[in-house]
């Protein structure tokens, strides 16, 4: 087993994961209001997500990255309309009495939409070319053994994040009272519809 190509594939995971974009202030705002668990299940979704772009890269599926890059303007069109309808669903959204309990059986949503969400921005391919080629990970991951295993570490780096940040948020939750928790959902629903209007006006 080559370490070293892991490593690679957990830094490139946890790089791509950690800048904070609609992904990562959907993950905070389900944090919040459901606990730990749904705010983990909703980072998975985007580490899976991940991974599947980095087996992409990692296998050097050329014809499906062009199909993905050919329809951008269609799955752009996909994305900025959920994020926009998150945003509105969470600037309305008030503070459940008890958000944990109330939230725990939409686990395998939380953790879908995002799996969908991620896929529908065909540029993070671009991003793990980039890196793939910038760390010279094509050359190194010689055979599918090594390519299965940079995805590997691609998406335990990016589910690490993921880990963090949800653990990190939960942490705040005990000081956070129903008014304060429906200006966050305010904030956070504000911010996701800014996402989406930013990703529709990029078409």
């Amino acid at each position: 087993m080559d370490l070293g190509l892991l490593l690679r594939g957990l830094v490139i995971g946890f790089s791509i994961a950690a800048p904070v974009g609609p992904i990562g202030v959907l993950c905070i705002r389900r944090t919040l209001a459901g606990g730990r668990g749904y705010g983990l299940a909703s980072g998975l979704g985007a580490a899976s997500a991940d991974a599947v772009y980095g087996m992409v890269g990692g296998f050097g599926l050329t014809f499906v990255s062009s199909f993905l890059i050919s329809q951008e303007a269609a799955l752009r069109l996909v994305g900025g309309l959920f994020l926009a309808y998150l945003g509105l669903k969470t600037f309305r959204a008030h503070p459940a009495a008890n958000p944990a309990q109330a939230q725990a059986s939409g686990l395998p949503g939380a953790y879908l939409s995002t799996f969908l969400l991620t896929l529908t921005n065909p540029l993070t391919i671009l991003s793990f070319a980039a890196i793939f080629a910038g760390l010279g990970v094509h050359r190194a991951a010689d055979g599918y053994g090594a390519a299965l295993l940079l995805v590997i570490g691609v998406f335990l780096g990016s589910a690490a994040w993921w880990l963090l940040l949800s653990g990190g948020v939960s942490l705040l939750r005990g000081a956070l009272t129903p008014a304060r928790l429906r200006w966050i959902n305010r904030l956070s629903g504000a911010i996701l519809l800014g996402f989406g209007a930013a990703a529709l006006l990029a078409i």
